[in-house]
């Protein structure tokens, strides 16, 4: 069974248990579908039995939890889900950690880079591919118009870059 992160656990939030949540998910509303969480590197497993929202962040109460001193361990890690529970997209569009460490191509079959990072902007997403042989990045906008074939079960896109994008 594999694991999403849907949130960072930034701190508690008062002394009764609540956790603090920020959200690496676009719906912040899907905290409310959720019921079942895990916690930290060892995927603890819990139940939600209230959310609530603040400043663009979540408030969890989990049910194993009653006290600050019992969720401190879990301050400043990672809130996951399992696979099965993640949000079913359109077509052409792919969860952010699908397409970190995929290997872009260009159309003549020659190895840009892997991308290593998603830029998040209100027009577009940027991926941002490193080039490793030479120690190069490139920012390749997330437009149609540049990508022939993503690949997410073999990790591997193909793009036609425009003059001046791969240099």
């Amino acid at each position: 069974m594999g694991y999403i992160k849907v949130g960072w656990i930034m701190n508690t939030h008062g002394i009764r248990g609540d956790i603090k949540i920020y959200p690496l998910t676009d719906d912040i509303n899907r905290f409310e579908y959720l019921k079942t969480v895990y916690l930290g590197e060892n995927k603890f497993k819990t139940q939600i039995e209230r959310v609530k929202y603040s400043k663009g962040l979540v408030i969890l109460k989990l049910s194993n939890f009653n006290n600050i001193n019992e969720v401190l361990p879990f301050k400043e890690s990672y809130l996951y889900i399992d696979e099965e529970d993640k949000v079913d997209l359109p077509e052409d569009h792919f969860f952010i950690f699908d397409i970190i460490d995929c290997v872009v191509f260009d159309t003549k079959g020659d190895k840009i880079g892997t991308v290593v990072d998603v830029i998040q902007s209100a027009s577009n997403d940027v991926y941002v591919v490193k080039d490793y042989e030479r120690n190069k990045e490139y920012l390749i906008p997330a437009v149609k118009e540049f990508f022939i074939n993503i690949d997410i079960s073999n990790k591997k896109i193909v793009i036609d870059p425009i003059e001046g994008m791969i240099e």
